[in-house]
């Protein structure tokens, strides 16, 4: 779901979807009609013992759903929001979700959220790959000065995988939504999310 500090932007590149190849992908924005398609990737992602073929499961940590049709029509449709597929072969092996914020000075930020790759083709580099697309894509068309993320704490494994990818942990914390099953049913009580942060700001040349 959409945090309610989403900038609204009517020139939203939701509205663009030129398809762009890279990595041996083709990435494009979302449509309406991706919904379905959408929700059933990041639901064999993270949830259930399909996921378990790939090592970003959180079926140890959560039951139930991990989104919803409403939740990505919802991002898909929103001004200042995108949902980013990668195609190989004409069919969507990952995503995520983009979204432009305003951080605290100002600055255009963007929050990088609803990563999902194919289980059966995790450890390949292709996650790697979706996210240097997202970069890429919120500092060119947003001036995006930093990607924001939360990560489940508890997540060590995938936390060190975004630090290596340039992400720092920041130490600020916020609580699960216990109670709301629309993002699962927690299979324990201390769950929490960590803001993690990365520059989005070009060297000096």
């Amino acid at each position: 779901m959409n945090a309610p500090n989403a900038v609204n932007d009517p020139a939203s590149p939701a509205s663009d979807a030129t398809p762009r190849t890279a990595s041996g992908l083709c990435f494009r924005t979302a449509r309406e009609d991706d919904v379905p398609a959408l929700v059933a990737l990041v639901e064999s992602a993270y949830r259930g013992e399909a996921s378990r073929a790939g090592w970003t499961t959180e079926a140890d940590l959560l039951d139930g759903q991990r989104t919803d049709p409403e939740g990505v029509a919802e991002v898909v449709r929103a001004p200042g929001s995108l949902m980013l597929i990668a195609e190989r072969d004409g069919e969507p092996v990952a995503c995520c979700q983009l979204e432009r914020r305003e951080g605290g000075a100002g600055e255009t930020v963007a929050y990088f959220g609803m990563f999902a790759v194919r289980p059966v083709l995790q450890g390949g580099g292709l996650g790697r790959a979706v996210l240097a697309e997202a970069e890429r894509t919120v500092r060119e068309r947003w001036g995006a000065r930093e990607m924001h993320m939360t990560v489940i704490t508890a997540r060590a494994d995938l936390i060190a995988w975004y630090e290596r990818r340039g992400y720092t942990r920041t130490g600020r914390t916020s609580p699960f939504p216990y109670g709301d099953e629309r993002f699962g049913v927690p299979l324990r009580g201390d769950l929490e999310f960590e803001l993690l942060v990365k520059s989005l700001r070009r060297p000096p040349s």
